[in-house]
């Protein structure tokens, strides 16, 4: 049985289902550059809150071999609702929030419902090979669909230009499919995985 954090911010009450640490194991099937990338990897996901309106998310991967694990491309990043920032909110930079703080209820989220009947979601999610992306996108109930608005690579990163991702609670786990356009390939399913909750 999911049971769902009672301690969160009202701006977090979406995305609450998908705190907790997910482990499992998935596979890579992609196409570029004449070569075939395919195998078995071990995931390892992480979602928790720190008391801001935002959750914390990691990830690290490993391809599964016969008597080794290969390290991937590790994530960090941060997952929130879709709203202008106003004087209660601290930042840019270390700025702090010029307005006292407000205690954002449940109505005041349920006022930023999208036209479907989700809500609007932001992820920010850096690579550790230099690939940093922005995701737009939406929660729908246990199911998220983003794609990515900006992709920014660092000088030496590998050629990598769009990304959807999908998530889903499926029977208590947590599924995932990520798309990818890289190497010069289009857009194109790459890695998906079944994760169990660990914690």
């Amino acid at each position: 049985m999911l049971e769902l954090p009672t301690d969160l911010p009202a701006d977090l009450v979406p995305l609450s289902w998908l705190v907790g640490v997910w482990e499992g194991t998935g596979v890579i099937d992609y196409e570029a550059s004449g070569h075939r990338f395919e195998g078995e990897f071990a995931h390892r996901v992480s979602f928790s809150h720190d008391g801001g309106p935002y959750l914390n998310y990691s990830a690290s991967a490993w391809l599964l071999g016969e008597s080794e694990r290969t390290p991937l491309v590790s994530e960090v990043g941060f997952w929130r609702l879709s709203r202008p920032a106003g004087a209660a909110d601290v930042g840019p930079g270390l700025l702090p929030a010029t307005a006292a703080p407000l205690e954002r209820t449940a109505d005041d989220v349920e006022l930023l419902r999208n036209a479907e009947g989700g809500f609007d979601i932001e992820a920010s999610i850096i690579h550790s090979d230099g690939v940093s992306e922005l995701y737009l996108g939406q929660v729908r109930g246990p199911r998220i669909d983003i794609a990515t608005d900006a992709v920014v690579r660092t000088a030496g990163a590998k050629p990598y230009a769009a990304a959807t991702r999908l998530y889903g609670l499926v029977d208590q786990h947590l599924l995932w499919a990520w798309d990818i356009a890289a190497l010069g390939s289009e857009l194109a399913s790459h890695a998906s995985a079944r994760l169990a909750r660990a914690d």
